[in-house]
Parts: C-alpha cells; structure tokens; sequence
C-alpha cells in the first residue's frame, strides 16, 4: 500500500500559480505512472495530467494544456503539478494518484489508477 502526501494547494486570485506536490511512502513507484485529477462540486472527477514513469512523457487535459506541467522526482518519490495563468474554472479538490502497472498509457481514466491523495482545496478567485 502507497501512502501520498499531497501539499500546496490554497487560494489565488485568477492569473496567479501554484505548485502541488504529492509524496509517497510504503513502496519504491518508480515503475509508475503519476497522474492528477480535480473534482468541483457538483462535478465528476477529471483527469488533468500524468507523467510516465520515466519522466519522459507527459500528457494533459486540454483545458490545462499550456498552463499546467507535471514533473516527477524519482530520488524523491514525489510528484509536482505546477499551475500557472489559474483561472476561476480551475477551482477544485485536486487529487495525485498512482497509476497501475501495466496501464495503457496515457492513464486518463480514475480506473488506471490504484493509489489516491488525500486531496487539495485549490480556489481560484475572480
């Protein structure tokens, strides 16, 4: 069993950034994919980014895309969303997950997925 530790999340006025994070402990992932994921009220849970394994790959919503970078740190175990040019519509609960062994990549489905944050408020203010 994973355990992630996100942080970074806040309030910030529209145009503004953040960086989350999301640290795991309890076992090496460096064989899997990371991905993050939003939840608004009222909203399913959607997919926003995933880094491969090795760091190399990475793919984005299209509503991120431009915005948004994912980034992983193997000698860490930890994985970063840095959000620029925030807009009011990014206002969510974010989520870092860890993706399945084998999964088909890009991981853009909840179900590509074994391992889940906690999650983070992120606010976006008009």
């Amino acid at each position: 069993q994973v355990q992630l530790v996100e942080s970074g999340g806040g309030l910030v006025q529209a145009g503004g950034s953040l960086r989350l994070s999301c640290t795991a402990s309890g076992r090496n992932i460096n064989r899997n994919a990371m991905g993050w994921f939003r939840q608004a009220p009222g909203k399913e849970r959607e997919f926003v980014a995933a880094v491969h394994w090795t760091g190399r790959t990475t793919y984005y919503a299209d509503s991120v895309k431009g915005r948004f970078t994912i980034s992983r740190d193997t000698a860490e175990n930890t994985g970063y969303l840095q959000m620029n040019s925030l807009k009011p519509d990014d206002t969510a609960v974010y989520y870092c997950a860890i993706g399945r062994l084998g999964s088909k990549w890009p991981p853009t489905s909840t179900g590509a997925y074994d391992d889940w944050g906690q999650g983070l408020q992120v606010t976006v203010s008009s």
